[in-house]
């Protein structure tokens, strides 16, 4: 498990009662958004250039999403086979994100702003991987530019634009599709293609902007937890 965690990162709990959210509320379905978003015709040697309509979209995009500074919420993810993960995250920008999965899941990733944990509570170990190796890590900048972030193409709906990323990371190319509510321009959902081609995808829901994080949602004491070299495959 703990390898397929840190995938679902590699592509950028239950909540204290400074959070509280209402727990019957239900996951978002990932199908509702058309597969055609996801899965964009290949990238070839020459691209296509983009119109300034769509410049101008995936601009607005970055820049509505540079202003917010601080986001909590919920996930789901979902692999390859349908097996189902929930969890809740938290996010301080430039650099800090935290994602908890929920029980019987022991696991979190965490963002410091100077790299990667991978860690499992219960078994008391931990992952570390570097911060500028990270893909969705553009998303966790001071200043998001989509624009330069490795995009290789643009698919639109009437109500979501997918922008898909290409990075290279330590263990190959990596794809991401980011899919945002056209109208909002807020991330809804995003789907990590590794380099062997298994996909994760990650749905938010129940989110909130521009809330207060407290500091201790962001600490961790690294010598609770032994150093794990290598993740489980």
């Amino acid at each position: 498990m703990l390898r397929r965690t840190l995938l679902a990162l590699l592509a950028t709990a239950a909540a204290g009662q400074v959070f509280a959210q209402d727990q019957s509320a239900s996951a978002p379905d990932p199908s509702a958004i058309p597969q055609d978003l996801l899965n964009p015709p290949q990238p070839t040697d020459q691209p296509r250039a983009l119109t300034q309509d769509e410049i101008d979209l995936i601009n607005a995009i970055s820049a509505h999403n540079t202003a917010i500074t601080t986001m909590v919420g919920k996930f789901l993810q979902v692999d390859t086979q349908g097996a189902r993960s929930e969890g809740t995250f938290y996010l301080q920008r430039p650099g800090k994100i935290r994602f908890r999965y929920n029980p019987p899941s022991h696991e979190e990733i965490m963002s410091l702003g100077t790299g990667f944990y991978v860690i499992d509570r219960e078994e008391k170990t931990q992952y570390a991987y570097p911060q500028d190796k990270v893909p969705l890590r553009q998303f966790l900048e001071e200043k998001i530019d989509l624009l330069n972030a490795g995009l290789t193409s643009i698919a639109q709906s009437s109500h979501y634009v997918s922008l898909s990323l290409q990075d290279d990371t330590p263990a190959g190319t990596v794809k991401i599709a980011l899919v945002f509510d056209k109208d909002t321009k807020d991330l809804v959902q995003w789907v990590l293609t590794d380099p062997t081609g298994v996909s994760l995808t990650f749905s938010l829901y129940d989110v909130q902007q521009g809330v207060h994080i407290p500091r201790t949602y962001f600490y961790l004491n690294i010598g609770d937890y032994n150093q794990v070299q290598n993740p489980n495959p």
